[in-house]
């Protein structure tokens, strides 16, 4: 039986670039894949599928829920390449799953497994539970050398937890850190809250 895949990176670990390079290799031995990508994630437009590096491709199919994965005809198709699956509702991800039953289809998902408040997305929570294969892309802390698992937030130069869990950016709102460093820096920006509110 073909497998569901989730390959997880904090932000900057080039989970996008690697689901590209990914996708070229099937088109490059002739084979028909379907990409797809989160209506939501419309940072590049809308059915733009795009890393921090610069290349990009077109979406063929943008999921809202579970029901953008129905009805389509998968015959002929050799894999599935889904980017930011954690923006994805748990019942999209149940879909996927079946699909990889029904149609023997290798499925592949990318994205990031926690939020910037250090929880889990509920695309990635799923993930977490269904897979298959769960394979960390490895980057590295934007503070120190070493490895992230934290997405920071950042605001103004300053680190923050507050403000909704969907919130769409890339370099200029979000790092990549380590424990340490991010609670260091969500402490040290709580520290100068705390002082400007006492200078007031």
């Amino acid at each position: 039986m073909a497998k569901l895949y989730f390959r997880y990176g904090t932000v900057g670990s080039a989970k996008t670039l690697n689901l590209l390079a990914v996708a070229h290799n099937y088109r490059q031995q002739g084979k028909k894949i379907l990409l797809m990508k989160p209506d939501l994630d419309t940072r590049f437009g809308k059915e733009r599928i795009k890393s921090r590096a610069g290349l990009e491709t077109q979406a063929d199919v943008l999921i809202v829920d579970e029901k953008s994965l129905q009805g389509i005809d998968y015959s002929g198709i050799s894999c599935i390449l889904v980017d930011e699956v954690q923006f994805l509702p748990a019942k999209a991800i149940d879909e996927l799953r079946r699909i990889t039953m029904e149609w023997d289809l290798p499925i592949l998902c990318y994205g990031l497994r926690t939020d910037f408040k250090s929880q889990l997305f509920e695309g990635s929570a799923r993930m977490m539970e269904l897979a298959d294969s769960i394979e960390e892309i490895k980057a590295t802390c934007y503070f120190c050398n070493r490895k992230s698992i934290m997405n920071l937030k950042h605001v103004n130069g300053a680190a923050t937890c507050e403000g909704p869990t969907v919130e769409l950016g890339a370099e200029e709102k979000y790092f990549p850190a380590c424990y340490k460093c991010y609670k260091y820096e969500i402490n040290k920006a709580m520290r100068k809250q705390k002082t400007a509110a006492c200078t007031a």
